[in-house]
Formats: C-alpha cells, structure tokens, sequence
C-alpha cells in the first residue's frame, strides 16, 4: 500500500505546470515581437527582463535552452527598413546584421549575472539526418553541462526553405526533443491561451489535455507589430507537438517567464498526452517539405499501415513528384489518402525501373544498391 502510494504522487505532479520549478532542463522560446519592434530594434528592456528571469533559474540550478527568434526584425533598424522584407535575399542580409546584434545584447545581459551564453544556429535539416541531430545534441548537452545557456535560433542567413517556413516554434519543439527537456516554455506577446478575442471578453484556458480541449477555438495569426512571422497558431501547433509525443508545454507572455518558471498559475499548460518519439520522425512528420509521392498498392498499404514494415519496390504502382536520394516523401494509398512519411532511399528517376520488382530480382538486375528498401521503416512515421 505504501509503495503504491509513493508512485502515485510522481504522476499526479508530473500533470502540473509546478513541475517547472523543479525542473532539471526547459527550453524556452521566446518570439520576435517580445524582443524587438521595427522603429527600435531590439528592446533592452525586455531583453534584459526576460534574462534576468532565465539567468536567475539558471543559477538556481534548472538547465536553460534559449530558442530566440529576432535575428532579422534586429536586423531592419540598422539597415533602414520599414518592415520585414518578403524576399529571400533581404531577410538573409537582416538576419546576418541581426543575429551579431541579437547575441551581443544577449551575452552583455546574461554576463551581468555571471552565465555565459552560446550562439547555434540550428535548420530544421540538422534535425532530421542521423549524423546531424546527434552532433547537435552532443553539442547542446555539453553546453548545459558546463552552465552555459545556449541561445539557439533557425540559420536564418544560409536557410531556404526554412525561412520561408516562417517560425521557430516548431524548432523550439524539436530542440526540447532533441536535448530530451522535461518541458517547453513558449513566451509571446499574448499571456494565455483564450477561448476567442480577449477583447471581447473571451475566458483564458488554463489547461489543454488533448486536441479535443481546443475544438471550436479561434486561434490568432501573427500580430500588428510586423516583425513576427507566428502568432498563437504556431505557438498551439508546436506546444500539441511537444505534449503528444512526451513533453510538457506552457504558452504565455514574455512578461510572465518568472512567474512561469516558478510553476505559478499563468498561462495555458499543455500536458502530456503521448509518448517520446525520436526527433528525426518528429519533423518527418511535422516539418519536413514533401517532395514527391509514392502510389502503393492495396498489400504494401496494409504492410506500412498495419505490420509497420519498410516499403519495398513490390508495392509501389507509381512515382509522383521531382526528388533526390534523402528526401522527404509521402506515401498514399490507390485512392490518393496519405498513409505515411519517409526518407525515400532513391531518386524519382532510379524508382520507375524498379516497380513491382522484388529487392532480390533487382539486386540481381541493376546491381548491388539496388536491393535496399525504398524507405526503411525507422525513416518513416504513419500520419
């Protein structure tokens, strides 16, 4: 009886957003639009607020993880733009001009209370390749080790598709994957999570166990301010990511983050409603762009679905899409409904020669290389 007991109460605690103040690591994302704004650049004010608040918890002895955004809403002030720019090329060249500005102002207000701060520049690409996220781990948990707070952000400068992407709250989602957190704070502008427009008197929600608690919410887009790419959308998408596969998540205001971290009653908590996944089939599944699609038949559709196997050649009827070796593609059923994602094995113009043909047979055909899967189950995730 007093065994059971005793493992009882971990549980029951492990719901609760007082987890946070005794947590062992958090990562916390902080938006564009508690930082900075486009007449002023970056805001001292709250950048040092929002430091004292991580330096403080850092040195009661919680491993802290800064996932910031900033870089390019830095980066418009000093080279004399309105607003954020739409494209390509301009928002690199903010970037580059931000992020040296963003790390120096992180390292001066960090340093006043005697921690050192890191800069890594993180893609959503270095979290899905094996070699890749393993170094960026060993990285990150080395550098918590040592005391410093890493200040980690999307490579802004040299990303593609990845800025088009938009925002780092998905990215704050994998690196609390990624450096296994035990929860993922997510600061904003906004202090909670409401059940429509708080100014039309919409009631806070305090708790989400599962998707069902936000059926029939209005979520927000990004704000007025112009220098965000998010909004609430991205910041409920990346916290649902983190709770279905094993981590704790908070969403509230950048002017809350001690108060948060204390483990008081502020914002909305999002508890685990699922288990750990690795981070690689995190992003196949949420982040990675398709590239093409692969049409199986109604056998390797109940292979992938149902006895989780790797999809073979046997089972394809016909290839969609431009692709390479490594890609991210889809794979559907006769009737066009997805079943799955993988990291498919060969080119769009290596797999046509291949349909309906065993490994075996291919093998024996094309050579050796050719006798592999096309997407092997552990690069795969059913969606």
């Amino acid at each position: 009886m007093t065994s059971s007991s005793a493992t009882a109460a971990p549980r029951q605690r492990t719901a609760d957003r007082s987890l946070l103040a005794g947590a062992r690591r958090i990562v916390v994302k902080v938006g564009s639009s508690s930082l900075t704004s486009i007449k002023g650049g970056i805001s001292e004010e709250a950048l040092t607020a929002l430091a004292d608040a991580l330096a403080a918890k850092r040195n009661a002895g919680t491993e802290i993880i800064l996932v910031s955004s900033g870089a390019i809403a830095a980066g418009l002030a000093p080279l004399g733009l309105a607003k954020r720019p739409r494209d390509l090329a301009t928002q690199q060249a903010a970037a580059s001009v931000g992020q040296g500005l963003l790390m120096a102002r992180y390292t001066q207000a960090f340093g006043a209370h005697g921690v050192t701060v890191s800069q890594v520049l993180l893609t959503a690409d270095d979290l899905m390749r094996r070699s890749q996220h393993t170094n960026a781990f060993r990285a990150l948990d080395r550098l918590v080790n040592l005391g410093v707070v890493p200040v980690v952000n999307e490579n802004d400068t040299v990303a593609t598709h990845e800025i088009r992407f938009g925002d780092n709250d998905r990215l704050a989602a994998l690196v609390a994957h990624l450096v296994r957190a035990d929860a993922l704070v997510l600061l904003s502008d906004v202090d909670s999570l409401y059940d429509g427009p708080p100014a039309h008197g919409a009631k806070r929600i305090p708790l989400v166990e599962g998707p069902q608690d936000l059926d029939g919410v209005t979520i927000g887009k990004a704000g007025k301010a112009g220098v965000g790419t998010g909004g609430m959308t991205t910041k409920v998408e990346a916290a649902t990511i983190a709770a279905g596969s094993g981590i704790h998540a908070l969403v509230t205001s950048t002017t809350n983050a001690a108060a948060a971290l204390a483990g008081e009653d502020v914002g909305t908590w999002f508890t685990v409603n699922g288990a750990r996944k690795p981070v690689r089939l995190l992003w196949l599944a949420h982040l990675a762009s398709v590239r093409g699609r692969l049409i199986l038949d109604d056998g390797a559709v109940k292979a992938v679905r149902h006895r989780r196997t790797s999809l073979l050649p046997a089972g394809i009827s016909a290839v969609e899409g431009d692709f390479e070796a490594g890609d991210a593609i889809e794979m559907v059923s006769m009737d066009g409904t997805v079943i799955a994602r993988g990291l498919v094995n060969y080119s769009a113009a290596e797999l046509p020669q291949m349909l309906g043909r065993s490994t075996k047979e291919l093998g024996k055909a094309l050579g050796r290389g050719y006798d592999r899967e096309v997407v092997h189950v552990d690069d795969l995730v059913l969606v």
